[in-house]
């Protein structure tokens, strides 16, 4: 069964090499029964580790089941004794944390035992060293005798032919040695049995060989009972190795099974996801902030709460629809008609003040003006701005009750028909070079400024007299002016028009004007009943507001119509608004929302154009990202590593019992891993706790507020390779050793 040649074991420690044994040559069959003894150190352990396959041997060749042995590697002693051995230690070699029960358990989990027959063979082999009474009760709890006889029922548990046992009758008291050793001798009538023992008299009744060794040699060896003859060949059981769902309850089990590293371990997680997602939100935060900064050439409103809507087929939104949106969860407000809201528009006092301002409706201003009063009246404007801004105003009282007007900068005109009144301020923090103005005004000068927000987006095209001409405020010819002496329906042109009509006139002639943008394309017909020129166009349009060389710019070649046909043509239902959204965080979810609703939907955060800033902070960001993970990953390991040290004898113990590297790899990155879970989803559970306002952490607001979906998910498979990147160095470590190496370098 096993043959030993000239075999010898040396071993090596700073240079200094010692002799385990030496030039041994010896056999062992299937049914004996042998006793190895001694003085302490004479080799009896030593010899009884190489035949277990626990520790390698330096020279010489060792036959198992007729095969040799010298090229085995770590993968092929792993083998061997998951088919061959069974060991009885004697330092027991349980695990402390176990209680009697999953210890013998172990040995056949590692071997996929099935569960019925594990549990049947257990109780029987519990009965045998009468422990049944204590299988619930954790090893470490128990005597000397007791774990030996734990020990004892392990080794028998797994039906292989070899028992190896070393001082398995030590810690016994003289009649319950005498039990075990009868079971032994019992068992080896089809199994290799060698034990090392001082006390020869407890087993000269029993054994079948009696091995003497000193100073690492076989002084004597007697066989001293006949034995059957075997095969030279035994047949072994071929044994699986543990499967998937065992794996993970051992795991499991592990992670919770000692309170103190369990505990640690967390600590040492829980370190590494907060520093993690603190850095990870830093930058987030820094580049949400700088992405905000962005530029974009159509939308002046930038807000990064804005969600810009319109319907699929171009309709118009319906009084209905438009309140749906309005009373969804997270919708702060609705523009309606939104192109006013990215029109800056020119305003002057036509004195010493002009200034660009985009306009927003007085019903979305929040807090409180810092100078002057509220809208009180329909043409009050409270003004938006910097503080800082000297460009505008030195005294900032100076403009408190100011008339201003509105500027076209297209006709270089301005409107002094209206007139507009500053009453309030209000200050925002903002570098005075990128200031931007806003003001806040009432829904009538909304809806007023939207004529010209459309016609701004708008082509205007006049079919007059089978001929087409483009309307545009920046010229007077064929430009629309809208008035009050005029009936629906009608219009009035200058008399060069004539020129365009049969008989050179065009008195109730008919012309067409049509009106075309993105969303719609309208056409109106309208009757000439008159015309004008530089001398009657006061007197028939009270027109006065020129000189004779500024005529021609501003009058000459223009075509007058009544003020609503004038309104009907820029005063549109919404084809096109905005939303602004409450709770930054469910932007994404709202936005969602509306496309399941049926309708376009474009975020103005995600048309800003990046600038180098951005992207350089995106760049710093994941260099940043990974030197920290880099750094984290060291430092970890090497607290890791200590902790973990207390699991070395328990991974030994494992490899002992048959378990080989990738099982024990396997126990270990599962119970990191199981860690690395409770760390990471109890961080979630407490920022999610933080949102629900339970409590306020403002390093969890942070997280709240800029983490998105993928982010997290980000953060998790980097947590998840690290663990496992941990896993596998420490193991590779651990496992580089023979079993025995290993376990010597921890006990």
């Amino acid at each position: 069964m096993i043959k030993l040649r000239n075999v010898s074991k040396f071993y090596y420690s700073k240079g200094v090499i010692a002799q385990g044994f030496s030039k041994l040559n010896v056999e062992f069959d299937i049914g004996e029964f042998v006793a190895i003894t001694g003085e302490s150190g004479s080799g009896k352990s030593t010899l009884l580790n190489v035949l277990a396959g626990l520790d390698t041997y330096e020279e010489g060749e060792m036959y198992i089941n007729g095969r040799e042995t010298s090229h085995y590697i770590e993968k092929n002693w792993e083998e061997y004794r998951k088919k061959y051995i069974g060991n009885i230690y004697q330092n027991f070699n349980l695990i402390n944390s176990y209680t009697v029960y999953q210890n013998i358990d172990l040995i056949l989990l590692l071997n996929n035992i099935p569960k019925k027959v594990r549990k049947e063979r257990i109780m029987k082999l519990l009965k045998r060293v009468d422990m049944v009474k204590y299988k619930n009760t954790k090893v470490s709890k128990l005597s000397g005798g007791q774990k030996q006889r734990v020990a004892i029922a392990r080794a028998l548990a797994k039906d292989v032919p070899i028992i190896l046992a070393d001082e398995p009758t030590g810690s016994l008291d003289k009649k319950s040695a005498a039990g075990i050793i009868t079971l032994l001798k019992e068992v080896s009538k089809d199994k290799l049995i060698i034990i090392v023992t001082h006390n020869y008299e407890q087993v000269e009744n029993f054994v079948t060989r009696k091995i003497v060794m000193h100073d690492g040699k076989i002084l004597e060896d007697q066989k001293l009972k006949p034995i059957e003859k075997k095969e030279e060949k035994v047949e072994v059981k071929i044994y699986k190795n543990i499967n998937t769902f065992n794996k993970l309850r051992l795991g499991i089990r592990n992670t919770f099974n000692v309170l103190p590293k369990f505990i640690l371990l967390l600590l040492v997680y829980s370190f590494i996801v907060c520093s993690l997602m603190a850095e990870y939100s830093f930058f987030k935060k820094w580049e949400y902030e700088q992405s905000k900064i962005g530029y974009n050439v159509v939308f002046h409103e930038k807000s990064d709460k804005r969600i810009i809507l319109n319907k699929k087929d171009k309709t118009t939104f319906t009084d209905e629809e438009i309140n749906t949106i309005r009373n969804l969860d997270n919708i702060k407000y609705v523009v309606e008609n939104d192109l006013i809201v990215d029109y800056n528009y020119d305003f002057t006092d036509d004195k010493d003040i002009w200034f660009t301002s985009r306009i927003s409706s007085y019903d979305n201003f929040e807090g409180n003006v810092d100078l002057g009063r509220i809208i009180e009246n329909e043409n009050e404007i409270i003004l938006e701005c910097s503080k800082d801004d000297y460009l505008l105003f030195q005294d900032p009282n100076e403009l408190i009750n100011r008339k201003i007007y509105l500027y076209d900068i297209n006709t270089d005109n301005v409107d002094k028909r209206i007139e507009y009144t500053i009453v309030g301020l209000k200050y925002v923090k903002s570098d005075i070079y990128d200031a931007e103005y806003k003001m806040y005004v009432t829904n009538t000068v909304i809806n007023r400024l939207q004529y010209n927000t459309t016609k701004r987006y708008s082509d205007v095209r006049i079919d007059f007299m089978g001929k087409y001409h483009n309307s545009s405020s920046s010229s007077s010819y064929f430009n629309l002016i809208p008035s009050d002496r005029i009936k629906e329906s009608e219009a009035i042109i200058d008399e060069e028009f004539n020129n365009y009509c049969d008989k050179d006139n065009c008195i109730n002639k008919q012309f067409n004007i049509n009106i075309k943008n993105i969303y719609f394309d309208e056409t109106y017909t309208l009757t000439i009943k008159d015309v004008y020129n530089e001398k009657t166009i006061t007197n028939k349009l009270g027109i006065n507001d020129f000189t004779k060389e500024d005529y021609p710019y501003k009058y000459s070649g223009s075509i007058f119509i009544n003020t609503n046909d004038y309104n009907k043509l820029y005063n549109k239902k919404t084809y096109q608004m905005s939303v602004f959204v409450d709770n930054i965080d469910k932007l994404d979810e709202t936005n969602e929302q509306l496309k399941s609703m049926g309708y376009k939907t474009l975020k103005i955060k995600d048309t800003l154009v990046e600038d180098f800033a951005t992207k350089f902070i995106r760049i710093i960001k994941i260099i940043v990202t990974i030197i920290l993970v880099v750094v984290l990953f060291f430092i970890s390991y090497f607290v890791i590593r200590v902790i973990l040290k207390s699991r070395n004898i328990y991974f030994s113990i494992i490899r002992m019992l048959g378990g080989n590297k990738k099982v024990c790899q396997d126990l270990l990155i599962i119970e990191l891993l199981t860690i690395t879970n409770i760390s990471y989803f109890t961080f979630i559970l407490v920022a999610e706790l933080n949102r629900n306002k339970y409590f306020n952490i403002n390093f969890i607001n942070t997280i709240n507020t800029y983490f998105k979906y993928n982010d997290y998910i980000t953060l998790y498979i980097i947590l998840i390779v690290m663990s496992s990147l941990i896993c596998f160095r420490y193991s590779r470590k651990l496992f580089k050793a023979s079993v025995m190496n290993t376990y010597r370098e921890e006990v």
